[in-house]
């Protein structure tokens, strides 16, 4: 007991005495998940989080375009704009602003849009009409000249943007072509029977809806993924594998400068000067992870982010904490093991780390990277830790939900510290 407790107050004040580890522990990570959290916010949002201003040209001035400024203004996502400066936009004026980037989109409605929808309406009818034995009396327009809404986008825009903004627009092309023509289906059947006039019912086409649901059987809790949700845990457990550089360094210098030796001869066994060395850093670590949360929702909210959520199982998020603070920390003891200076051990660990995160979707989602790179990332204990902490605060699960996780974090402690102590027996011999 003697050497735990004598391990813990030497980690202490060597701690306490390194102001530039303090910082690396501590002041480091929280800039780091601010600046992180801030630049990758928009690149995180979903569409409806942000406002696009579409240029509309209305050559038409029809229903068709009503339809069109309605329907994408009522989303909420779009600023619909038909004028600038107070004078209306030209077709030229709209294509020269997207193409320069000054805006996104436009749409320029031809003239005779909404009347060539009519008419194919009227024809419908008329077809309908005639095979039902009734006159037809829709008029029709002669000739067979096709229409096209044309939509224009900056040619930096993204597809995945285009094919959205594109599908948009052909349901509401879809939406006045149906409603017209159900218009039209109405006004025959008032026709054929004019005693109903006045009640004849509306007809509808849908009559199965779509309702989003959650997957959770749980209590709902409603998060999204967003750069906070992402950022705050993701470089928590970069921060808390980086304390690799902090136990790698003062086990060289311990055997450097003797301590190492002198605590050797206190009675006792090595496994205690261990523990107190594991308990010392695995408790730093947890500090930094509750630090991180802390940021996460009291700080970033002020910098206009979103607030970061946590699940409904706090005790399971602990263990977590704990666990990736083992793998952490027995990472760093084999590294200050194996290696017998500081520049070796500091340059290997800091290099490693950064490509266990990187390849361990820390840096970014693990499920947008190539096939190969996410197998790789798989075999990451940080991509290990960050699959538990989303378990637990985007789809709100609980203990049982995160116990593989949990098991493969504490089987690369065991392993990490079973090579430690082969090396460190084979050192000795």
């Amino acid at each position: 007991m003697l050497r735990i407790l004598a391990t813990i107050k030497k980690e202490w004040l060597l701690l306490m005495r390194d102001k530039a580890g303090l910082a690396l522990l501590f002041i480091m990570p929280v800039v780091l998940i601010t600046v992180m959290a801030v630049i990758q916010d928009a690149p995180f949002k979903d569409y409806q989080e942000v406002k696009f201003d579409i240029l509309t040209v209305d050559n038409d001035h029809g229903r068709l375009a009503r339809y069109i400024k309605q329907g994408l203004g009522n989303t909420g996502q779009f600023n619909m704009l038909d004028s600038l400066n107070g004078q209306p936009i030209t077709t030229e004026d709209a294509i020269r602003r997207v193409n320069t980037g000054e805006y996104k989109i436009s749409i320029i409605i031809p003239k005779g849009a909404t009347a060539s929808i009519v008419s194919n309406a009227n024809k419908i009818v008329n077809d309908i009409s005639k095979r039902m034995g009734l006159p037809s009396q829709l008029p029709v327009k002669v000739g067979n000249d096709s229409l096209n809404v044309q939509v224009y986008f900056d040619p930096a825009a993204k597809k995945a943007f285009r094919s959205a903004i594109h599908q948009a627009i052909d349901n509401f092309l879809t939406q006045v072509e149906t409603d017209l023509l159900l218009e039209r289906i109405r006004q025959q059947l008032r026709n054929k029977d004019s005693l109903s006039t006045d009640t004849f019912p509306a007809i509808r086409l849908k009559a199965v809806g779509l309702v989003e649901q959650t997957t959770s059987q749980e209590k709902k809790i409603d998060v999204i993924s967003n750069s906070v949700q992402h950022n705050v845990p993701a470089w928590s457990i970069f921060a808390m594998f980086f304390i690799v550089i902090s136990i790698a360094g003062n086990m060289i210098r311990e055997r450097e400068d003797g301590s190492l030796l002198r605590m050797k001869l206190i009675p006792g066994s090595y496994l205690q000067i261990l523990t107190g060395k594991m308990f010392f850093f695995v408790s730093i670590c947890v500090v930094q992870f509750y630090l991180m949360i802390l940021v996460g929702m009291y700080l970033l909210p002020v910098l206009d982010l979103p607030k970061l959520a946590l699940g409904r199982d706090h005790f399971a998020a602990f263990v977590t904490a704990v666990s990736i603070g083992l793998a952490a920390t027995s990472y760093g003891i084999l590294v200050g093991t194996v290696f017998s200076t500081p520049n070796q051990a500091l340059s290997f660990g800091a290099i490693s780390i950064v490509i266990l995160s990187a390849i361990g979707g820390i840096w970014i989602p693990l499920d947008i990277m190539p096939e190969n790179i996410q197998f790789m990332g798989r075999l990451s204990p940080l991509s290990w830790g960050l699959d538990a902490i989303n378990d637990l605060y985007l789809r709100n699960g609980g203990l049982r939900m995160i116990l593989p996780e949990i098991g493969r974090l504490l089987a690369f402690c065991l392993v990490m510290l079973g090579v430690a102590a082969w090396w460190e027996k084979r050192r000795m011999a």
